[in-house]
């Protein structure tokens, strides 16, 4: 297998050291915009650049990525930009004929004028659109694999095959106690998607009524997160969960929920109050520029974060539902500890998370595990061999009995 990787950011530099320790794959092409990015992403495996390569492509410009395609015979593109870029690349691997996965999912789009109460373009309707011409080219595009949606999903599958007979919910509740050192406001993920997730309304899917959706930050509940995070409370948020797991996992209803706190919520909606949370472009002396890329541009790059934060991050699916005719409730989770990531791997603990899910899903695909043709998300897939990989990568997962 050969490897298109788009984007040597936090989680892109996090999927080169980890698939570094694997032999799946023949070549992986590390590119971005800025080539000294994924220049020094190459630099830093030390002793086995030789089976990387580092060369520069523009994620907007997709006959180019589909040209670079060809030129490296690469068999799969890995997207790890942020969503603005996935539809150009998502058709960029299409036209020429490979394999794609991403982590995140095309760009929504609020209901004009029910924005809380009704949905309008979905997470990832732009590519479930292009589903038939991925069938029909019997090409696999492996769609939201990161952590969340990502691992969450394949932890819903899971249950849904060895743990329930009935489930009634599932919800991805994710929560964390990192603080930063220094910064009294320092994402530890892209602030450009966090904006895009925490204040576009949350979507909640329910049997009876489908895909609907409510307030930013509504139904605050306390969740008590393993491994000595303990109880945060947990808030709705629009993530590509909630647009996955309904089309494969039988479920009455299907949430998410982020664990974000309180000053980071009046963070956010002060930047919304100010119009800093808009992605078009305003005049400004000198030329124009985007409001959300000078926040962006003004806060710490989350990849740099690593030596300056401490604590843990929890990702994992509750599941409430029925086994053998008595009640049941789970929870499926993925703790990664900051301290244990920079040692192992020089990644902060979020992105690390996040970038160990595509390589797994990579090795399925290069060994045959995990094959298909349309757009699919991971539980659409056998969830075993994930999670045997993910033990076998060294990052054991849990379950507890609620």
């Amino acid at each position: 297998m050969r490897v298109l990787l788009v984007g040597a950011g936090g989680v892109g530099t996090a999927i080169t050291r980890i698939a570094a320790r694997r032999s799946f794959f023949d070549h992986m092409v590390v590119t971005d915009y800025d080539l000294s990015r994924a220049e020094a992403a190459v630099a830093a495996l030390g002793g086995d650049e030789g089976r990387f390569t580092a060369l520069r492509v523009d994620a907007s410009d997709g006959a180019a990525v589909a040209a670079l395609i060809a030129e490296q015979r690469c068999d799969i593109l890995v997207n790890a930009t942020d969503p603005r870029f996935v539809l150009s690349l998502f058709d960029a691997a299409l036209a020429a004929g490979v394999d794609y996965l991403d982590m995140a999912m095309s760009l929504s789009s609020p209901h004009p004028e029910r924005p809380n109460e009704e949905c309008g373009v979905k997470l990832g309707d732009g590519q479930f659109e292009r589903a038939g011409a991925w069938e029909e080219a019997g090409r696999l595009a492996l769609v939201g694999v990161g952590v969340e949606p990502g691992l969450s999903d394949v932890f819903a599958r899971y249950a849904a095959e060895e743990l329930f007979d009935e489930i009634e919910e599932i919800g991805v509740r994710d929560g964390a106690n990192l603080t930063v050192e220094g910064h009294d406001f320092a994402p530890s993920f892209s602030i450009w998607t966090t904006i895009e997730e925490c204040l576009n309304p949350p979507v909640v899917w329910e049997k009876d009524r489908g895909w609907f959706t409510t307030a930013p930050f509504s139904e605050p509940e306390v969740f008590d997160f393993p491994e000595g995070i303990g109880p945060v409370e947990c808030v709705n948020v629009e993530h590509e969960e909630v647009l996955l797991i309904p089309r494969w996992v039988e479920s009455r209803r299907v949430t998410f929920k982020y664990g974000l706190g309180e000053e980071f919520i009046e963070t956010l909606k002060t930047l919304h109050r100010l119009g800093l949370d808009r992605t078009d472009r305003v005049t400004v002396p000198g030329g124009t520029v985007s409001p959300r890329d000078v926040v962006a541009a003004c806060l710490p790059d989350p990849a740099s974060l690593g030596e300056l934060m401490r604590g843990k991050t929890c990702a994992g699916t509750w599941v409430k539902g029925t086994k053998n005719g008595a009640p049941r409730e789970v929870y499926l989770y993925h703790v990664v500890d900051n301290q244990w990531s920079m040692r192992e791997y020089g990644s902060q603990a979020v992105v690390w998370q996040t970038a160990i899910n595509p390589v797994i899903a990579l090795e399925l695909v290069a060994g045959g595990v995990w094959s298909g043709a349309g757009v699919l998300g991971a539980e659409a897939l056998d969830p075993r061999p994930f999670l045997d990989l993910l033990v076998e990568y060294g990052s054991p997962w849990g379950l507890r009995e609620q």
